[in-house]
């Protein structure tokens, strides 16, 4: 039996934990919609912006750390962020509107929903940052990277356009590389090891990732790039 049709249940966890804020609600219920990504439509195609810029997607945003930091020095590259958690949601929304960051969209839903969607060669990079390791084996068919999800990532990434991902567990770590590899749409970029050990340039870090340091574990950076 093939790995896609082995996947079973959503690949997130959770989607509420405790009760927003007055504040926070009120961005949930009026912001996320004035900025949710429409299906269907050409990502590059929903910023008040007409200028060609790159269009940059993070699946898995968390608490939104990254995905502000980015928004915020790169006010030149227009980003997606996917993230099912609405109190992570509720978070990035609150920088969004904070700091007029008009160059982000969002979809809190499943990416999986989202990605068949979207047209051809939309991306030019791709994030995956500490997604869920589900690390019990019998949990490991809902890991979100599968060989049908990079299949799925190949079509919506150009030609060149990079794929990142970054985990504090080895064994997540061998199995994206395993898939990775093993597709004739990704090249592993490495080559030396400071090439996955050191954070990407620029990088502000994660609460995630913190929390990984603090416990002992040791974060790898992985980098592909869409053939």
């Amino acid at each position: 039996m093939s790995e896609a049709s082995e996947r079973a249940g959503a690949f997130f966890g959770r989607r509420k934990g405790k009760k927003l804020r007055a504040g926070q609600d009120e961005l949930v219920q009026n912001l996320l919609p004035a900025i949710r990504v429409i299906p269907g439509s050409a990502p590059s195609s929903q910023f008040p912006s007409s200028q060609e810029r790159e269009t940059w997607l993070e699946i898995g945003f968390g608490g939104g750390e990254h995905l502000a930091a980015q928004a915020r020095t790169r006010r030149d590259v227009k980003f997606i962020g996917c993230e099912p958690f609405v109190n992570g949601m509720a978070k990035l929304l609150a920088v969004v509107e904070h700091e007029h960051l008009d160059n982000v969209r969002v979809w809190d839903d499943d990416v999986t929903d989202l990605l068949p969607t979207l047209p051809d060669a939309c991306f030019d990079r791709v994030y995956i940052l500490y997604p869920d390791p589900w690390p019990k084996r019998r949990q490991r068919k809902r890991r979100l990277v599968s060989d049908e999800t990079i299949d799925v990532l190949a079509r919506v990434m150009k030609p060149g356009a990079e794929l990142r991902f970054a985990s504090d567990i080895d064994d997540y770590i061998g199995w994206v590389l395993a898939r990775a590899l093993r597709s004739r749409h990704f090249r592993w970029t490495a080559t030396r090891a400071d090439d996955w050990r050191k954070p990407y340039e620029g990088w502000p870090g994660t609460r995630y990732e913190a929390k990984a340091i603090r416990e002992g574990r040791v974060p790898s950076y992985l980098t592909f790039a869409r053939v």
